[in-house]
């Protein structure tokens, strides 16, 4: 087998290690919510099975989560805003959308948790929330302008108690494994050996 062959998708899985850490532009990371033309840092944790660890998709067990909600512009500290999470009953999972999640009784009756709409001068936001059961889940960021009165969503779906561990999977072992791989098909055959 030609090194060649190996190499380009060595060379790929290189380039989008580097990509996925220091090189990521702030609108790639997945863990940034837009909230009209605001933006703030979604952050998910839980202390009771992973430490300090950070998840913005995924949460992997079923249990206690901590949510944080940093905001990026200072614009959304002068807005009322709102946080909720529900169930998510439409079957679309991640691609659930706001309207997806019905009117306001719909969404009342699927609520789970929610931060009734305050200002947050310091700009962080923290809910706490057991989960009982694995499946999907909608995070709702809702901020209201006080001059017009309009009112923006953020909507972000995200699974709990999946676990992925791929995910989890540093990247470098998958380089070392690469490598080798690479080394052991294009290393020249010991001809004595066979006689």
């Amino acid at each position: 087998m030609s090194a060649r062959w190996i190499a380009a998708p060595l060379a790929a899985l290189a380039c989008g290690a580097a990509l996925a850490h220091g090189g990521m532009a702030m609108e790639d990371d997945k863990c940034v919510l837009r909230i009209g033309e605001a933006q703030a840092h979604f952050a998910g944790y839980q202390p009771d099975f992973r430490s300090s660890q950070e998840f913005c998709e995924d949460i992997p067990e079923v249990g206690r989560a901590v949510f944080v909600v940093d905001f990026i512009q200072p614009v959304l500290r002068e807005r009322s805003v709102e946080f909720r999470i529900l169930r998510e009953t439409s079957g679309r999972g991640a691609k659930t959308t706001l309207a997806d999640l019905g009117d306001a009784a719909g969404q009342a009756s699927n609520l789970l948790a929610e931060l009734p709409a305050r200002s947050y001068p310091r700009g962080t936001l923290t809910l706490e929330h057991r989960f009982t059961e694995a499946g999907w889940y909608v995070g709702v960021l809702s901020a209201r302008d006080p001059a017009s009165g309009k009112v923006e969503h953020s909507v972000f779906p995200f699974r709990v108690g999946v676990r992925n561990y791929w995910k989890y999977l540093p990247v470098p072992m998958i380089v070392v494994a690469f490598v080798w791989l690479l080394l052991r098909l294009t290393r020249p055959r010991d001809k004595t050996a066979a006689r």
